[in-house]
């Protein structure tokens, strides 16, 4: 995988992974001073219906249908862990019956890190 879920992310390189580190750190306090339990949910690269029209998936299935070239980035490479939506309310439903303890974290994914796990993988273009 090129993440673990060991890896540090004090140092966020990005406005949108800052705000992931700030919302743990945020429930962390609450959690450290209130001694509320908490539990935080790492979602990674969500698909299916009604999924956000910036994302690759959708950004790759316009282009195509529409005759248009699509940017390929690290040389078509790119290995990522993609997790469909109803796998995600599973989760969801699964842990919501756990009970939490102070700063507990979870990390929802299929553990699968791979261009042939990638939903874009199997998007075809045919004339």
């Amino acid at each position: 995988m090129p993440f673990s879920t060991d890896d540090s992310v004090d140092h966020p390189v990005s406005l949108y992974a800052a705000t992931k580190k700030a919302n743990e750190l945020m429930a962390h306090t609450y959690s450290h001073l209130y001694g509320l339990p908490a539990t935080g949910l790492r979602f990674f690269t969500v698909y299916g219906p009604w999924g956000r029209p910036d994302m690759a998936l959708f950004k790759f299935t316009k282009a195509m249908l529409e005759g248009k070239s699509i940017d390929v980035y690290n040389y078509g490479k790119m290995k990522r862990d993609f997790t469909y939506i109803d796998d995600i309310a599973e989760a969801i439903i699964r842990l919501q019956d756990v009970i939490p303890h102070a700063d507990t974290q979870w990390t929802v994914e299929t553990g699968h890190a791979s261009s042939q796990h990638c939903p874009l993988s199997r998007l075809q273009y045919r004339q």
